[in-house]
Order: structure tokens, then sequence, then C-alpha cells
């Protein structure tokens, strides 16, 4: 890092702050707003409400699908599954929060043909069991996120650091949310536990940078700091490109696997501005601070 570099970072760290504030504010005002509007902070899906899923392997019109059956069944919601080399559709998956027979029912008088085993398959989730099985994930994300700021107290011992990783993990929560919900994607069981997943990613660079700060006096502190970024940059970079890759491996065929990786993209990405800017400029001023 040249010293130009060093005196802008010291000159201007504080400024950068309002940064990553800005945009926590705006996704916490828009997570509320969508709460009053929807009575909840995500869309969910089947897995998550309950409702039934029909996987019809044909090729049909989504969009046309979705508005000519609007008013016959409730909550349609339509994905279609894609060849992974020719990119010809190959299936449809119709969604819906009314009941089997209903929904099969307005399916086949649309289609004009029976659907058989041979030519669809059908899943029922009950209501009860979706919303218990939701809120065991939202106990579970919540268990994890205090194990890991318990974790965090006892390693640094020391309030402000310890406040700023998970204000950091915090951070990438709430805004990747916010993004999830400004996209429109209906969250699945899997998106939560892509949640669960980016708590893990979020940390391990705040850890790495606190510790560096912290536990190693040697060095200048930007010196310190920079050290941290090149290392934690690495792992940040390597782990979303690769989620990236993955990403547009499986969007055409597995829905599941595109959600948690659109997920883990996002939330990396804010990751990158809440380590390598909250993180930062908090330690920073705290070092500096306390000396």
């Amino acid at each position: 890092m040249t010293q130009e570099n060093k005196n802008w970072h010291d000159k201007h760290y504080k400024k950068l702050l309002l940064i990553p504030i800005a945009i926590l504010i705006l996704s916490l005002i828009y997570l509320f707003a969508f709460y009053s509007e929807h009575k909840d902070f995500i869309y969910k899906d089947i897995s998550l409400t309950g409702g039934t899923s029909i996987t019809i392997y044909d090729s049909i019109d989504p969009s046309k699908l979705t508005r000519d059956l609007s008013g016959d069944i409730n909550d349609i919601n339509t994905r279609i599954i894609y060849d992974s080399l020719t990119r010809e559709q190959k299936a449809l998956i119709v969604e819906t929060t009314s009941e089997r027979n209903l929904a099969k029912q307005v399916l086949e008088d649309y289609l004009d043909y029976l659907l058989t085993q041979e030519n669809s398959s059908i899943e029922f989730t009950g209501s009860a069991l979706s919303e218990s099985f939701f809120r065991q994930l939202l106990i579970a994300i919540l268990i994890a996120f205090l194990f890991m700021a318990a974790v965090v107290f006892i390693i640094f011992r020391t309030f402000v650091p310890s406040v700023a990783v998970i204000v950091s993990a915090f951070a990438d929560i709430v805004m990747t949310l916010a993004v999830v919900n400004l996209f429109g994607i209906r969250m699945s069981s899997a998106g939560i536990v892509a949640f669960l997943m980016l708590i893990g990613y979020s940390v391990d660079t705040d850890i790495l940078l606190t510790t560096r700060i912290l536990k190693r006096g040697e060095g200048h502190l930007n010196s310190r700091i920079f050290g941290a970024f090149k290392t934690g940059m690495t792992m940040t970079l390597t782990s979303l490109l690769a989620v990236l890759f993955a990403l547009f491996v499986v969007m055409s065929f597995s829905v599941v696997l595109t959600q948690i990786f659109t997920i883990l993209v996002i939330g990396l990405s804010f990751d990158l501005i809440n380590t390598w800017i909250t993180n930062v400029s908090i330690l920073k001023w705290y070092v500096e601070r306390k000396k």
C-alpha cells in the first residue's frame, strides 16, 4: 500500500462508512414496507406455505398459462426446466396453494388431456407441516447467529470489535434479503439454508480481519489491514467465482441449487462491502481511539 493510499484511507475511512450505513437503512425501510404489505418478510413458495406442485413434461408457455388460470387456482407460480445444452424447454413446474385435486383438474381442462405418471408428476405439502418446517428453519438461523455471536465474544473479549463482526454479518443478511425480495424470488426451504451458509461465509473474513488487527501488534495499522485485505479478498473472490460458475451450470435444470447459489452470490457481494468498509472503518476507529 503506497503512502498516498494510506493517507487517503486515513482521511476518508469514516466517510466511506456512510455507504454501507445508507444501504442498510434503505434495506431495513424496504423490508418493513414489504412486511406491512405482505405480512411477511419474504415471498414463500409452497415448501414453506403448503400447496401443490405439478411438473408437466411438455413445452408450455408459462406466461399464458399463468394469465389464463390466475382466476381458477390460488397463487399460481410457474418455472421452466430447460435442457442444459440445447436450452430447449423440457418441462414446466406449476405451483399453487390450491388443493391437489382442484389444481390437477383445472390444468387438465386447460391442457385438454389427462395428467398421468408418464407426462407429469404431482406433489402436495400440507400447510401445517410447511409452517412448522419454516419455524424450525428460522429457529436454526437464530441459534446459529447467537452461537456465532458467542464465539466471537469469547475469541476477542472486546466489545467494539466483536460487535463489528456481528453487525457486518447482520448487514449481509438484511441487504441480501432485501435484494431477494426485489427480484421477486419465492423463498424455499433451500433458500433459508442458503442464509445459514451465508452466516459462515460472512464471519470468516471478518474474524480474519479482526485477528490481524488486534492479535498481531507488529507493523503499522494500515499494513496489517492491507495484509488482511489481500488474504480476505482472495478467499471471498474465490468463493464468489466458484458459486457464479456453479450457478451458470445448474440454473437450467435445478431450481433448488439455483436459489441457493443466487442467494450466495448476492450475499458474498455485500460481504465485500460490509467487511472491507464497515468492519475496517469500525476497527480502525477503535484502534486509533484506543491509542
